[in-house]
């Protein structure tokens, strides 16, 4: 059976499409003076090996991305969901011991998801865990703000976050929920080990019932003038700390 396809756009997200042996690609469509960038700028690649490719004008790619005015850079591409392991599989197979992996509850809108993914990959975390009816897989947005970092990290798409997070403190994980309600700085914390970084919506961050599962509650300490930071400044902060203390 034929999967179904969706569009991601921009030159970042669809360069490393390309470039991802595990993307399958349809079509690309695109601006003349786009592939002359792209090829200048990647010599070595035969980016366009294989592919159906359909020069549009830049009107005609606005037209086809419509009207979430998602910025193409003269480059959209129609692709297939990548095949991902489930969260078990990852845990069987995985003998690292030091493991980061983010858990979003209730996060959904794509930009922050995407500056998330984005942030994840630079800071070598190991996978994102989400809420699958919660998670715009093919949002345009969501791969634009990643700039294709969703070709290079595992996405765990779960039914329920709690049952997942019970199943991974059987597997020696430590849950560390970030909530503005905690009082320990999250610098304090030895981050060695295998840990799951836990954040909540915007709107109404993590869910009490969800906190019971958590082994610990951090803050990111700031001054008084801002109450909080966006979901995604949060994630990048904490884990570019985490990064620099374990590597």
């Amino acid at each position: 059976m034929k999967k179904t396809t969706f569009l991601i756009v921009g030159k970042h997200a669809v360069l490393e499409a390309l470039k991802n042996p595990n993307r399958k690609i349809e079509r690309v469509f695109l601006t003349e003076d786009a592939q002359k960038k792209l090829n200048r700028e990647n010599q070595n690649l035969n980016l366009f090996k294989k592919i159906n490719v359909f020069y549009k004008s830049r009107k005609e790619l606005d037209n086809l991305c419509g009207r979430d005015e998602t910025a193409h850079q003269g480059l959209v591409a129609e692709v297939e969901q990548i095949e991902e392991i489930t969260l078990k599989e990852f845990i069987i197979d995985n003998k690292k011991k030091n493991i980061n992996l983010l858990a979003l509850e209730e996060v959904s809108d794509p930009r922050n998801i995407g500056s998330i993914i984005r942030s994840a990959v630079a800071f070598n975390v190991d996978g994102i865990i989400v809420k699958e009816r919660s998670y715009p897989s093919k949002s345009k947005l969501l791969y634009k703000s990643a700039s294709g970092g969703a070709e290079h990290i595992k996405i765990f798409q779960v039914s329920n976050v709690n049952t997942a997070l019970k199943y991974l403190k059987t597997k020696e994980f430590w849950v560390s929920a970030f909530d503005v309600s905690a009082q320990k700085d999250f610098t304090e914390h030895k981050w060695y080990g295998k840990n799951i970084l836990l954040f909540g919506s915007e709107g109404y961050g993590i869910k009490t019932k969800t906190l019971e599962n958590a082994d610990f509650k951090f803050r990111v300490n700031m001054n008084n003038n801002i109450e909080s930071l966006n979901i995604s400044n949060t994630v990048s902060v904490v884990c570019h700390h985490i990064f620099q203390s374990i590597k």
